[in-house]
């Protein structure tokens, strides 16, 4: 009974999120200026809500919101004006929190030190995962890419089977021969094998 109701929510999510998308994407038009990465940017002082744009050239979509939660490692919540989405970071997996897996409470005070109460800029091609979840690219008020810093840190993997970026492949190998956070431990063990 649970399972129907929760699918509904999810899609009632998605439509209210799509009509922002729509409303934003209206308004954007004569107000705002493009940046690098195509970014759209406006006044945050008179702007409140985020912004959600499409490129013709790459199809992906940007927003800008508040990370207001950090559920783990891979997964935050942001505010999208007053909707909270929540967000799993792209092209990583990070130590589990649920189950108590070594470094899972590092890795999520790691991004909370990287993102927690910023507006940031997410990169994404609009897609959710299984759970709901919008999947894309965190770059924090320093528009570091937090996704990267995450593997960098040693408080994440890259996550090869759902993503082919080899930037995060050698950003784990020098994380691994650095022996940082997570590859101090001689036998870490993936999230994926841990699950």
């Amino acid at each position: 009974m649970r399972k129907p109701k929760i699918e509904l929510i999810k899609s009632i999510a998605i439509v209210i999120l799509l009509a922002f998308i729509s409303i934003s994407w209206g308004n954007m038009q004569n107000s705002s200026k493009q940046l690098g990465e195509n970014f759209t940017l406006r006044d945050q002082e008179k702007e409140k809500l985020v912004e959600f744009s499409e490129t013709d050239t790459t199809k992906l979509k940007h927003l800008k919101g508040k990370i207001i939660r950090i559920l783990d490692g891979d997964t935050v919540e942001m505010l999208y004006g007053e909707l909270p989405i929540k967000l799993r970071l792209e092209h990583i997996d990070a130590p589990e929190k649920r189950g108590k897996q070594p470094f899972g409470n590092r890795a999520k005070l790691a991004i909370s030190d990287l993102c927690f109460g910023q507006m940031v800029k997410i990169r994404s091609d609009g897609k959710f995962d299984r759970n709901g979840r919008l999947i894309g690219v965190i770059f924090n008020k320093d528009s570091l890419n937090v996704n990267k810093e995450m593997v960098r840190l040693g408080m994440a993997w890259h996550f090869k089977k759902y993503s082919d970026d080899m930037s995060y492949d050698e950003l784990e190998r020098e994380a691994r021969a650095s022996k940082v956070g997570l590859w101090k431990d001689p036998n870490p063990i993936a999230p994926w094998d841990y699950r």
